[in-house]
């Protein structure tokens, strides 16, 4: 399966608030409604908490989340 890079997630300048890692980018899978997805996000190297951008999360996710629950 392909991994989807999104410009709107950078890494830069973001820590992770649990182990204080520099964030980076790595390919997590993300699901929703029986759908499966490789999206590249920022996550922490150690724990490995994944960071959703707001304008990600608000932007590009939520249209997809509605296209899914329009089908």
């Amino acid at each position: 399966m392909s991994v989807i890079k999104v410009p709107e997630a950078d890494a830069a300048g973001w820590r992770c608030a649990a182990c204080d890692e520099p964030l980076v980018m790595r390919p997590v899978e993300l699901e929703y409604l029986d759908s499966l997805f490789n999206v590249e996000l920022p996550a922490c190297p150690r724990c490995h908490h994944v960071l959703i951008p707001e304008a990600l999360a608000l932007g590009k996710m939520h249209q997809v989340e509605q296209l899914l629950e329009d089908k």
